[in-house]
């Protein structure tokens, strides 16, 4: 049985060795501005969805190379809850069969799902990297998906892209500054 002390001690060395996952949310975060860009154009409603749902397949690999840009490990292979952030991360796929029901059914949702989706599967990242922001983002993106749906998307659906593309910036803005609190932290702390 793990203490408490120890699974505080061993969050810690995640957050601080995987730094906050802050590969993957910048990689998300230059993948939102394509899929902003997509919504610029011209294509029809059916030729978007598929570009945003396509473009999504290079999330792995823009992460692996923002992974060497941050020095982020991804493998920490003496932490016992390693594993748990591979499955966090992984969850999120068992929601795109929903994605695809949604382009064939309502179309003109899949957009906001598709934010809904990804931020809400950040949620469970603010308790594995004791990083409130994770759940402030969680929220603020699902709830603002429904309020853009609502207001401003039907007339300018480039806009619920952008508004993607903008929390994601705060969010690896957050994570850069607290990566820096991280590190000072862990070079005056006791081994």
């Amino acid at each position: 049985m793990i203490s408490k002390a120890q699974l505080n001690e061993a969050r810690l060395d995640v957050a601080q060795r995987a730094k906050q996952g802050i590969d993957f949310i910048t990689a998300a975060t230059v993948i939102w501005v394509l899929i902003t860009i997509i919504w610029s154009t011209e294509m029809t409603l059916e030729t978007k969805n598929i570009a945003t749902l396509a473009i999504g397949g290079i999330m792995m690999p823009l992460a692996l190379l923002f992974s060497k840009v941050y020095k982020s490990q991804w493998k920490i292979k003496d932490n016992p809850l390693q594993p748990l952030g591979l499955l966090l991360n992984i969850a999120q796929l068992f929601y795109f069969p929903i994605l695809i029901l949604v382009i064939k059914f309502i179309p003109t949702y899949f957009l906001p799902v598709f934010m809904i989706i990804t931020g809400g599967h950040f949620f469970p990242y603010a308790w594995f990297y004791k990083q409130p922001m994770y759940a402030i983002m969680a929220g603020i993106i699902s709830i603002g998906a429904v309020v853009l749906s609502f207001t401003v998307l039907p007339q300018s659906p480039m806009l619920a892209p952008l508004a993607m593309t903008i929390a994601l910036t705060i969010l690896t803005i957050t994570l850069f500054i607290s990566n820096k609190h991280l590190a000072q932290a862990s070079e005056y702390r006791i081994v």
